[in-house]
């Protein structure tokens, strides 16, 4: 099996030990994304849609490094620190998905790096 390590300046670099996404056997694999401006490696979200919106740019960027978009997208997980948030975060990450939304869970979790309140992974199709 083949695999390939998709990275751009346009999303934020890894803050761990991993990628951020991996391309094998036809699926891109986007490591979970939270709201860091890549240009300056901060979180200048203050609000909820904010830190939504950071984190979809920052899928995009990925999405499009592959040579994809979110039409590719065959399933998301999302992570919230608080499930009171839900209807602000789905309704920003439901304006991405105009035509098929993928399978998704959302779960609620007990905290996030960086303090942030949603991140967010993907699993697309290559071909």
């Amino acid at each position: 099996m083949k695999k390939t390590i998709i990275q751009t300046n346009l999303a934020p670099a890894p803050i761990g030990p991993y990628n951020q996404a991996v391309m094998a056997n036809g699926m891109l694999f986007i490591s979970g994304q939270i709201a860091i401006n890549p240009q300056s490696g901060e979180i200048e979200a203050t609000t909820i849609e904010e830190e939504t919106h950071q984190v979809m740019k920052n899928l995009q960027a990925i999405l499009a490094e592959a040579g994809l978009d979110f039409n590719a997208v065959v399933k998301t997980t999302i992570f919230l620190t608080d499930m009171a948030l839900f209807a602000q975060v789905n309704a920003i990450y439901g304006t991405h998905f105009a035509s098929e939304a993928p399978a998704r869970e959302t779960v609620a979790v007990k905290g996030l790096p960086k303090g942030v309140n949603v991140e967010i992974s993907m699993i697309a199709l290559a071909n």
